[in-house]
């Protein structure tokens, strides 16, 4: 097995309330290059928690990362607009609650963050801040929100 040090969310950056499928996820990521889906877990707008690439083998979600990270997707991530938003809802919020729960007793000691975090310290002072964001992804605060699990 892998060494797992980071629980990495993602947002699949279409507009509020559109559903999108792994198969989408996939097709979308065979065009950019890659073998299959890049992410490990999908959840849906209704909170189902779907298979993606298995989670023995490196994803393809966040450079530099893939080898030891698992990557989440939760479908959203953008307003009506196209803009970044926290599109969320009540259902794939409990569901990243529940899957991060169980990577977690999988995984003691990974680090639950979004995408954004993993963005290159370019200021070198030990912290990723906004300005350094590579993008919006997930669109919320992922360390935040889950310090407590």
């Amino acid at each position: 097995m892998r060494k797992i040090n980071y629980l990495v969310v993602h947002c699949s950056a279409t507009k509020e309330g559109v559903q999108v499928t792994p198969d989408q996820i996939e097709q979308w990521h065979r065009a950019r290059g890659f073998s299959t889906i890049g992410y490990h877990y999908v959840i849906t707008l209704e909170g189902s928690i779907l298979p993606g690439r298995d989670i023995n083998v490196p994803g393809a979600h966040v450079a530099g990362n893939n080898s030891d990270s698992i990557g989440i997707c939760y479908i959203g991530g953008l307003d009506k607009e196209g803009k970044p938003k926290d599109t969320r809802t009540t259902e794939q919020k409990g569901a990243l609650v529940h899957l991060l729960t169980q990577l977690l007793s999988r995984f003691p000691g990974a680090r639950i963050c979004g995408h954004r975090d993993l963005s290159p310290d370019l200021n070198s002072n030990g912290i990723i801040e906004p300005w350094e964001y590579i993008k919006a992804c997930p669109c919320f605060d992922a360390g935040r929100e889950y310090t407590s699990l």
